[in-house]
């Protein structure tokens, strides 16, 4: 029943969703090559708080929990499962002190309004999941680029989203590089739970009423662990905040 009453709204919410993003390619050009960086990034906070009020209009509500542990004024590194697209646009407005940078896939940086145009000119990367090698060198410079500029990256280790919220086995690779090019950093783990169910159906129609929880968990300096312990503490903090981890 639910799937069927979503047709109508997904409809109206798509609407609104792809006119926010039209809307805001125009003016992510104009705050980055007018104003700068610090504009540009303005800019992508406010369609991502945009995106997110689209959200409500298929009755998605947030929770965001331990935000305040996050240490200030030294690069971060986010970890988090990964189950949709919600999870970034969350991720971006709740986290938006923290400038968050994103390992991508690189269909993404192409075709999409707004979101390919912040991928590439935002201090994200873009790696090809078909050419390991390659991604390397990129998530390095990544690394390079937090440690510097005291941001962060966010990176889901599972590779792929989830379709069921279950979480898959993590890489070790990416956060590996991340840890060893950007060592004054703290890993935050982060668990994410219901995103999966706002695309049950796929990308169309929507789930309707959900309610997505973001639970940051305690933050680690790189320099304080072995990569292995690092790890490993990571991976359990993520899974042991989801729902779907718990009820197996």
């Amino acid at each position: 029943m639910q799937k069927i009453i979503s047709y109508p709204i997904s409809v109206i919410y798509y609407l609104c969703f792809g006119l926010c993003l039209v809307i805001f390619h125009p003016i992510q050009w104009i705050c980055l090559n007018l104003f700068g960086y610090q504009a540009h990034k303005k800019s992508v906070d406010y369609l991502n708080l945009g995106l997110l009020t689209c959200t409500r209009l298929v009755g998605t509500t947030y929770k965001v929990t331990g935000v305040d542990t996050i240490p200030r004024d030294v690069p971060i590194i986010f970890v988090a499962n990964h189950q949709s697209m919600y999870d970034i646009v969350a991720m971006i407005w709740y986290f938006r002190r923290f400038h968050c940078k994103f390992v991508s896939k690189k269909e993404l940086g192409s075709g999409i309004p707004s979101v390919s145009y912040n991928l590439k000119h935002g201090g994200s990367v873009l790696i090809d999941r078909k050419d390991p090698k390659q991604a390397i060198p990129v998530i390095k410079g990544l690394s390079e680029y937090i440690e510097k500029n005291t941001r962060s990256a966010v990176i889901f280790p599972e590779g792929t989203r989830s379709k069921t919220g279950k979480p898959k086995e993590f890489a070790q690779s990416g956060l590996k590089i991340l840890c060893k090019y950007a060592p004054s950093a703290y890993v935050v783990p982060v668990s994410i739970n219901n995103s999966w169910k706002m695309v049950r159906y796929g990308m169309f129609p929507v789930g309707l009423g959900n309610h997505l929880t973001f639970t940051v968990h305690q933050a680690m300096a790189v320099k304080e662990y072995k990569f292995e312990e690092l790890m490993e503490i990571t991976e359990k903090s993520v899974k042991e905040g989801i729902n779907e981890y718990k009820q197996v």
